[in-house]
């Protein structure tokens, strides 16, 4: 997903995006969710959090 995109959600969400990398935002928006804030921190490749909008960017990261 663009940055652009990234950053319209943290908006909605209420996450401020100021001096984050993509993944610390991403992490916001997963806490202010009420999810995991796991984003980039999956072992192996392995992800049971199959609903997540994030995973399969995430699961590239390695």
């Amino acid at each position: 997903m663009n940055i652009k995109k990234i950053m319209a959600i943290a908006k909605q969400q209420g996450v401020k995006t100021a001096k984050l990398s993509k993944a610390e935002i991403i992490r916001g928006i997963q806490k202010a969710e009420g999810n995991f804030d796991c984003y980039g921190s999956s072992v192996s490749g392995f992800c049971d959090q199959t609903d997540c909008l994030w995973r399969e960017d995430c699961l590239n990261l390695k």
